[in-house]
């Protein structure tokens, strides 16, 4: 298979956009939330981009100076800017307000580490996360992705949609990421959970992403067609889960969905 950067055109990323620089500087910060160290160079970003690097340093100008990026050395990371329009952008979501109000004084989910996602093609968004005491902290945070066949809301989000476009999403025969020896596999694996979800009304991941750790998952009744496709979560360790807590927990947790899914009732 071709290496990314060698099929694209000569004119590079966002020569067929209408507004060319603007596509260019999502795919820079895109690249640098994508970089495992965080960290790119001026040639990596100019790569990725596939335009010279004199045009990568004035984008690269323009975001450093909006505050989106900021130079480290020889390198270009993200800026804190970004962490000011995240939160700005969670502030004005109703429903993570609710979320934190409602985990702060429920009995069970108050002592727990409690989160609330959102569906985004065949990932989850981690939208926010309560921290309950001892938080489990071996889990993803705010901002993070997951694949939905390694998360117990991804599950539980996934088994709200249309059996064809989960087939659409997941062909049979497709292979699964893995985290760990309880991963599933198979896209015919997680269509089998998928039928158990719906019937008990709740995802349960066990040890699927993390070793140790179990999750419980609800949907969040969907606010029109158009509207958001939120999920709820909580995990718990392993060694001191018990069936009568994972059955307080999603008590709780479809509580909190409703109160989410339908704020006025």
């Amino acid at each position: 298979m071709a290496d990314s950067h060698t099929t694209r055109s000569s004119e590079g990323l966002g020569s067929s956009s209408p507004a060319p620089a603007v596509t260019r500087a999502a795919a820079v910060l895109e690249a640098l939330a994508g970089s495992p160290s965080g960290r790119l160079t001026l040639s990596d970003l100019a790569r990725e981009l596939g335009i010279p690097k004199s045009s990568t340093s004035n984008l690269l100008l323009a975001l450093e100076e909006a505050r989106l990026i900021t130079r480290q050395g020889m390198d270009f990371a993200l800026g804190r800017k970004l962490v000011e329009l995240g939160a700005a952008y969670l502030s004005r979501m109703d429903e993570v307000q609710e979320f934190y109000r409602y985990c702060g004084q429920a009995p069970t989910l108050s002592g727990e580490t409690v989160r609330i996602a959102m569906l985004d093609g065949d990932h989850v968004i981690y939208l926010a996360r309560y921290e309950g005491h001892p938080a489990v902290r071996l889990t993803s945070n705010i901002g993070d992705k997951m694949p939905v066949s390694l998360c117990g809301v991804g599950k539980a989000l996934l088994a709200q949609l249309h059996d064809h476009d989960i087939a659409a999403l997941f062909p049979d025969g497709t292979e699964l990421p893995v985290m760990t020896a309880k991963s599933l596999r198979t896209a015919e694996e997680l269509k089998a959970q998928v039928v158990t979800i719906r019937e008990q009304g709740f995802a349960f991941e066990d040890e699927e992403s993390t070793v140790g750790v179990v999750c419980l998952a609800v949907p969040v009744p969907t606010h029109g067609a158009h509207g958001p496709s939120l999920g709820l979560s909580v995990t718990a360790l392993k060694a001191t889960y018990s069936a009568e807590q994972g059955a307080l927990m999603v008590k709780e947790l479809k509580e909190l969905a409703r109160s989410l899914g339908n704020p006025m009732g």
